[in-house]
């Protein structure tokens, strides 16, 4: 009994002490919940969120940078912003290299039995030129001693290059919502470490090798096996943008289940004879991708700018659904909710749908670089003192629960008062730690406040990262409208706060790095 007194007793105090500090935050920030109503009422009542989703995906899906895809995407999205009364919409082009699409692409075992094949071309490799037929071969090459075991053995062959692994039961539900108790541990101040390593992934020359290995021999296609299962597969590329880099062999990601079948079929010393028919198309005509903006003017303070924005491009499986049509989404609807609800913006808000983050977050680097500053040298531009704030959404489709604080202390409070009318929609956590591979790193590279949003994973991780699982049918509607609503909300409060949102200090120059046109 007396321990549960004072557990109690403690549960109360924290009880009083938080709600001390979001008095005192909430004293301090004006918050306008007459404008927020409006904001929620237009993006709950009338949301236009999903439309936008099934444009992006369904119409033109997947967006791959540099494709005809992403292009005819980016026309849409200019015109759909303008019809809505935006300013100054318009691309910004930045280096990138030759385009890519695949076209056509068919996959069938001949022999011992016919069955087609679940598979996806990785992008940047070239086709087969029509169909191919050929015999499997599983020739995994590992170390140096495995270009002997092969060599003179590969010509006109289907090469399997991974080994067979085990596929295990799914015994846990591959979509998570985050729990009170992860959010909490979440807040926390994280333990110091090293961070994740690479594992144990061949060097880079290795892999140079290995590739020119495959074209020296003549292989037909090189077949690796996809780290998903039950139909998920998770392709990238395994090409250049670079027209001037050593050629590539056709190269194809398959369904585990498929290769497990044929790799069995060929330890019984049974020969299978596959068919491919891969039309993969390279675009060298215009070496530039490009940043998608727009604007809703400020009225007093129109020379400063608060931002929003999410990754436009996507990788070619799937639709690019969850990974970031969701983001894009999400931020071209917290325009429109902006511009239709009709509240006064006294900064400028200011949208950037972002090319090439999927090879480096090259548009959103390079948009930095010409606006507000060069990490390597930190010579910042002027329009880097008027820039009050950037807000990024990459993390999914699922709800928002809090922010990322990117080790900004100062803002805390500020977001812990902004959050208030959002924790009954369950938006509670802001976490000091970083977070990355998102283009809120750009800005935070050149001392800016950048934010991304903690969203619940759902099945971005397990199922739809990167992969042809990522389409509208995993796309959740009631977390989209609610991501819409605070997005606009934390982008009308930093437009009308009186001062900018606070920043750490300036990092240190960066070591500049080679600019490489190679897919990451």
């Amino acid at each position: 009994m007396h321990y549960r007194r004072t557990l109690s007793a403690t549960a109360l105090i924290a009880t009083l002490v938080s709600l001390s500090l979001v008095a005192d935050s909430a004293a301090t920030e004006k918050l306008d919940l007459d404008a927020i109503y409006r904001i929620k009422e237009e993006g709950l009542q009338r949301s236009k969120v999903m439309e936008l989703e099934s444009y992006l995906t369904d119409i033109y899906g997947p967006r791959l940078t540099g494709s005809p895809n992403i292009k005819e995407a980016a026309d849409w999205a200019q015109k759909t912003m303008r019809d809505w009364g935006l300013s100054n919409v318009k691309l910004e082009t930045f280096p990138f290299g030759r385009g890519w699409q695949n076209q056509r692409f068919v996959a069938q075992a001949l022999t011992p039995r016919a069955y087609p094949l679940i598979a996806y071309p990785k992008a940047w490799t070239p086709g087969t030129k029509g169909a191919v037929t050929g015999e499997a071969v599983l020739a995994v090459i590992a170390t140096e001693k495995d270009f002997d075991t092969f060599r003179g053995k590969l010509r006109g062959k289907f090469v399997l290059a991974t080994p067979l692994r085990d596929v295990l039961p799914q015994f846990e539900p591959q979509a998570t919502r985050y729990t009170d108790a992860q959010l909490v541990d979440l807040a926390k101040q994280p333990a110091a470490g090293r961070g994740r390593g690479r594992g144990n992934a061949p060097d880079a020359a290795f892999v140079r090798k290995r590739t020119q290995f495959w074209i020296d021999e003549g292989v037909a296609a090189v077949i690796d096996a996809s780290r998903g299962d039950g139909g998920t597969l998770f392709v990238q590329s395994g090409g250049s943008r670079d027209a001037k880099d050593p050629p590539s062999p056709p190269q194809v990601v398959l369904a585990v289940e498929h290769y497990g079948r044929i790799a069995r079929t060929l330890d019984k010393h049974i020969p299978v004879t596959l068919q491919f028919d891969i039309d993969n198309r390279f675009y060298d005509d215009d070496l530039d991708a490009f940043n998608i903006v727009g604007e809703l003017p400020g009225t007093d303070k129109a020379d400063e700018v608060v931002m929003l924005g999410a990754h436009f491009d996507s990788w070619h499986t799937g639709t690019g659904a969850t990974d970031n049509a969701a983001g894009s989404a999400v931020m071209m609807e917290a325009m429109r909710i902006l511009k239709t609800s009709g509240v006064r913006l006294h900064r400028t808000v200011r949208i950037g749908l972002w090319g090439g983050e999927e090879q480096g977050l090259l548009g959103s680097k390079a948009y930095v670089k010409a606006h507000y500053g060069d990490p390597a040298t930190m010579q910042l531009k002027p329009e880097h003192a008027k820039f009050a704030g950037y807000f990024n959404v990459d993390n999914g489709t699922g709800l928002i629960r809090g922010v990322y604080l990117q080790g900004n202390e100062a803002v805390a409070p500020i977001f812990q008062a902004w959050m208030e009318p959002f924790k009954n929609l369950g938006m509670t956590t802001l976490a000091i730690r970083n977070t990355g591979g998102t283009d809120h790193l750009s800005y935070d590279a050149v001392g800016l406040p950048g934010f991304q949003f903690i969203q619940d994973d759902v099945e971005y991780d397990t199922r739809t990262h990167h992969s042809n699982m990522d389409v509208y049918e995993r796309v959740q509607a009631q977390d989209m409208m609610r991501n819409a609503v605070i997005v606009a909300s934390f982008v009308y409060n930093a437009a009308n706060r009186d001062e900018k949102l606070p920043r750490k200090p300036l990092p240190k120059p960066a070591a500049p790095a080679g600019r490489s046109t190679s897919p990451q």
